[in-house]
C-alpha cells in the first residue's frame, strides 16, 4: 500500500524540482492513486502553499509565464490596429488566453492574418508580451464561415465572427455555385498575395437570415458534428427493443420521471418511501436508462458518442450525442413502457444523510412522465388527472427531499443565485420573448437526488478500486479569491483571510449581500472566481458541491462521462460483457480531456447562439435606453449585462471621453487619468443601444450614466497602452465601413 509522504518529505521533494509541479505530478511521483489518499495529499499541499513552500501550477500550464520562445496563433487586430495573438500548442490549439500578446512585425516579413501559427520570441512587457516572429509555421486548411458576395471577377466571403475584419477571395472555380448573400463554409487555400487570402467553398448553408441559421452558424463555427454517419444510424436501427441478460425486477416500484414540459428524452426516474427500519428515514430509488446495453465499447455508436462527448442544446434544436432511435426511444424511460436501467437504492436518514446504497441492473416501468410544473402543483397539494393516483408517492418524494435539506445545510454547497434565461421562439423560429426560468422546488428535488446518486456511484467505484472518470471542481486560485475579496471590500463586506477557503465562507458572503444593492454584484463576482469543472481519472474532489467523491452517473443519453461510469459499474459488478473495456481503461486520461473539451465547445456554441438570438431580437430597438450592470472590464471597453433581457453588450473604451483610461485587471476597473472617474465591475449603469448585429451577436452600447449620475458627453479618445501601427486605424476603418454597407444589403 502506498504511504502518504510526510510534510517534511514532501517539502524536500518540492524544493528539488526545477519546475512547478502540478497536483497530478506530485501524486504520480509518490505513487498515490486512491481517492482518499489524493484528498489527504491535496490538504497537505494546501498547507505547504499557505506556508509559501509550494506554488501551484495552473491546470495545463508549464510554469510561470510563457517560455522565451514559443508558438502563438494570430487572432487578429484590436480596435486600434495592434496585431494580437494567443499561446498555442504544436498543433495550433489555443492555450492560456489571459496573456495579452502583441505581434511585432518587421518590414519584409510575410503578412500575417487570423489563424496563422507563428514561432516567435516572447518578451515580457508591462501589459503582457511582445512576440517577435521567427517564422510562420505550416498549418492545415483553416475553416471559414461567412456570407458569400459575388463580384464581377471573383467572390468574397465576409466573416461573421465578432471582431473579425479579414475577408477571403474566392475564384469562380472554387465557389461551388454559391449564390450572392448565401451563408457558406469554406477552407482557406492560401495566404494573402497582394490582396485577400484565398478560400474554397466546401458547403452551402442557405439563407443566413433564416431563423434556423442562427444555431446552424454556431454548430459549424465550433465544429460540432450534427450529422450521424450511415454506419452509426444502421447500428442504432438494428438495436433490439430489449437487450438480453439477467436483471432485477423493479416494475413494482412507483418510479416516475420529472422533466421539462418539452423534453423528448427521459433518462432518469425517481421514487421514495418511508424506511421501515429507520424512524423518519426514507428509501430512495434513482433509476437511469441502461445506455451501455446498447452502446458497446468500440462500436460505431461508441466512437461517434465519444467524438461528440455530449449533446448540445440550442433554443431551436438539440444536437444529440446518440441517434434518436436510442435517445428518444429505446433509452428513454417512457410512461408505462418496460425499459432496462441501472438503478441505485439509497437509505436516507431522518437528518438527510445517505447511510447506505445498493446498485442493481434492473428492469422498470415508469408510472408517469410529469413536467416540473405538474410535480410542483402536486407538492403543493393540487392534483390533476395525471397526478391524482400518485399523490401519496409524490408526497413521500417531497418529504425525503425535505430531509436532505438538513444535511445540505450542514454541508453547505455553494449557493449562487443566478437566474437562467429562456429564449421563447414562435413556430417560424423567431424570438418572441426572453424569459427568466422559475426555480421550483420540483427542480431542486430532482437535482438533489441526482447529486446523491452521483456521489453513490463515485463511492461505489472507489470502494471497489475501479477506474472511473470523476467530475472535478477545484477550489479558486489565491489570485481569484483576492480579487473577490477586493470586490467585497468595495461593497463594505468581508471575506475572511487566514483560513482554508470553504464554500461556507463564500455562502456567508453571499448571505451578507442578499437583499442589498450589492446582491447581484457579489453573486457575479463569486461566479467569476470559480474554476471550470472538468473530468479526470483522478479524484480531486468537487469544491462547489463540497463533496470529496463525485462522478456523473445520471445522464448517459447526453453525456459520455456517464456512459463510462455505467460501464465501470457493470465491470465492477460483473453484470455482463458490455462493461468498461481494457481500451477504455488505458485511454481514460485522453477520454477525460476529449469530453472536457467537447463540453466547453458546446457551451461556447450555445452562448454564441443565445447572443445572436438576443441581438436579432433587439435589432429594432436601436436608440432605446436600458438599465444594466457592468459584468466585465477589459482594456478595450466595458461589458454590460442588461436587466430586461440578460443580454451582454460592449461599451467601447473609445466612446468614454477625451481622456486616457487606465485598466486595472485585478480590481476589474478603468480609471480616468484626468478626472479620476472609476468605472468598475458591478456598477449600475444606464446605456443606449447603438448597434445590434444579429449575424455576429454583437451589441454595442453607449454609456449614459453610472449609479444614477449622468455621464458627461465628450470627444472620443483612446485608453493608455495602445500603440496602433501606422495606417492601421485608417485601414481598419475602411474595412469596417465596407462590412457595414454589406450588412445593410442583406
Amino acid at each position: 500500500m502506498t504511504k502518504l509522504p510526510s510534510k517534511t518529505e514532501l517539502a524536500q521533494w518540492l524544493a528539488d524540482q526545477t519546475d512547478r509541479p502540478s497536483m497530478r505530478d506530485v501524486a504520480k511521483a509518490f505513487g498515490i492513486k486512491g481517492g482518499a489518499d489524493k484528498v489527504d495529499l491535496k490538504a497537505l499541499l494546501k498547507e505547504l502553499e499557505r506556508e509559501g513552500l509550494y506554488e501551484r501550477r495552473k491546470r495545463g500550464a508549464r510554469g510561470a509565464g510563457l517560455p522565451p520562445v514559443g508558438i502563438v496563433r494570430v487572432t487578429g487586430p484590436d480596435a486600434q490596429g495592434a496585431l494580437l495573438a494567443e499561446p498555442a500548442d504544436a498543433e495550433g490549439r489555443a492555450g492560456d488566453k489571459t496573456a495579452r500578446i502583441v505581434v511585432i512585425e518587421r518590414p519584409g516579413q510575410p503578412a500575417m492574418g487570423p489563424g496563422d501559427r507563428v514561432l516567435a520570441k516572447l518578451l515580457p512587457v508591462a501589459e503582457g508580451y511582445h512576440a517577435h516572429p521567427i517564422r510562420k509555421l505550416q498549418s492545415g486548411p483553416k475553416l471559414v464561415l461567412g456570407i458569400y458576395r459575388q463580384g464581377p471577377e471573383f467572390g468574397r466571403i465576409l466573416p461573421i465572427d465578432k471582431g473579425a475584419d479579414m475577408e477571403w477571395r474566392v475564384s469562380r472555380d472554387d465557389a461551388q455555385g454559391a449564390r450572392d448573400g448565401e451563408l457558406v463554409e469554406a477552407e482557406q487555400t492560401g495566404p494573402a498575395r497582394l490582396g485577400l487570402p484565398r478560400a474554397r467553398i466546401t458547403a452551402r448553408l442557405g439563407d443566413p437570415g433564416a431563423p434556423r441559421a442562427v444555431s446552424l452558424i454556431a454548430i459549424h463555427q465550433h465544429g460540432i458534428p450534427d450529422q450521424f454517419p450511415d454506419a452509426v444510424l444502421a447500428e442504432a436501427e438494428a438495436a433490439p427493443d430489449m437487450p438480453s441478460g439477467r436483471r432485477e425486477d423493479l416494475r413494482a416500484l412507483p418510479l416516475l420521471t420529472i422533466d421539462p414540459s418539452d423534453a423528448r428524452d427521459h433518462d432518469d426516474a425517481v421514487c421514495a418511501a418511508p424506511d421501515p427500519d429507520a424512524a423518519g428515514g426514507f428509501i430512495v430509488w434513482v433509476a437511469i436508462a441502461d445506455v451501455a446495453a446498447y452502446v458497446r465499447p468500440g462500436s460505431e455508436l461508441d466512437r461517434e458518442a465519444r467524438k461528440r462527448g455530449n449533446s448540445s442544446y440550442f433554443p431551436d434544436r438539440v444536437v444529440p450525442m446518440l441517434p434518436d432511435r436510442l435517445s428518444g426511444d429505446l433509452c428513454s424511460l417512457h410512461e408505462d413502457v418496460e425499459r432496462p436501467v441501472l438503478a441505485v437504492e439509497m437509505k436516507v436518514s431522518a437528518q438527510g444523510e445517505k447511510t447506505g446504497h445498493r446498485f442493481v441492473r434492473g428492469l422498470m416501468r415508469s408510472r408517469a412522465s410529469l413536467s416540473y410544473e405538474q410535480a410542483q402543483a402536486a407538492f403543493e397539494g393540487q392534483s390533476e388527472a395525471a397526478t391524482e393516483p400518485l399523490m401519496a408517492d409524490l408526497g413521500h418524494l417531497y418529504a425525503a427531499w425535505k430531509a436532505t435539506q438538513i444535511a445540505r445545510a450542514a454541508r453547505q454547497p455553494l449557493d449562487l443565485d443566478l437566474p437562467e434565461r429562456r429564449i421563447v421562439l414562435d413556430e417560424a423560429g423567431q424570438v418572441t420573448s426572453v424569459a427568466f426560468k422559475d426555480r421550483l422546488d420540483a427542480h431542486k428535488v430532482i437535482e438533489e437526488f441526482m447529486v446523491m446518486a452521483n456521489v453513490a456511484a463515485a463511492e461505489e467505484l472507489n470502494a471497489r478500486r475501479s477506474p472511473l472518470l470523476f467530475r472535478v471542481h477545484e477550489e479558486p486560485t489565491p489570485e481569484k479569491i483576492e480579487a473577490l475579496r477586493e470586490v467585497a471590500q468595495g461593497a463594505g463586506l468581508v471575506l475572511a483571510k487566514g483560513q482554508v477557503l470553504q464554500t461556507r465562507h463564500l455562502n456567508k458572503l453571499l448571505g451578507d449581500a442578499e437583499g442589498s444593492e450589492f446582491d447581484e454584484l457579489i453573486n457575479m463576482a463569486t461566479l467569476r472566481s470559480m474554476t471550470q469543472a472538468y473530468y479526470a481519472p483522478e479524484n480531486f474532489g468537487h469544491f462547489g458541491l463540497a463533496l470529496r467523491n463525485y462522478a456523473h452517473f445520471t445522464s448517459p443519453i447526453r453525456r459520455y462521462s456517464d456512459l463510462i461510469v455505467h460501464r465501470a459499474l457493470i465491470r465492477a459488478h460483473k453484470w455482463g460483457d458490455d462493461g468498461l473495456s481494457d481500451w477504455d481503461i488505458e485511454n481514460l486520461g485522453e477520454t477525460a480531456k476529449q469530453i472536457s473539451d467537447t463540453e466547453r465547445r458546446s457551451m461556447a456554441a450555445e452562448r454564441d447562439t443565445t447572443d445572436r438570438y438576443l441581438a436579432a431580437f433587439m435589432a429594432d430597438r436601436i436608440g432605446a435606453e436600458f438599465k444594466g450592470r457592468i459584468s466585465g472590464v477589459a482594456r478595450f471597453g466595458l461589458f454590460v449585462k442588461m436587466d430586461e433581457t440578460g443580454a451582454d453588450g460592449l461599451i467601447p473604451i473609445r466612446s468614454l471621453g477625451n481622456e486616457y483610461f487606465r485598466h486595472d485587471p485585478e480590481t476589474q476597473s478603468l480609471t480616468g487619468e484626468k478626472s479620476g472617474t472609476v468605472i468598475g465591475l458591478g456598477q449600475r449603469v444606464e446605456v443606449k443601444l447603438a448597434e445590434a448585429d444579429g449575424m455576429t451577436g454583437g451589441l454595442v452600447l453607449e454609456l449614459l450614466g453610472i449609479e444614477g449620475k449622468p455621464m458627461a458627453r465628450a470627444a472620443r479618445g483612446r485608453s493608455r497602452g495602445y500603440a496602433p501601427r501606422k495606417g492601421a486605424a485608417k485601414k481598419a476603418g475602411k474595412i469596417k465601413a465596407r462590412r457595414k454597407r454589406e450588412r445593410q444589403k442583406r
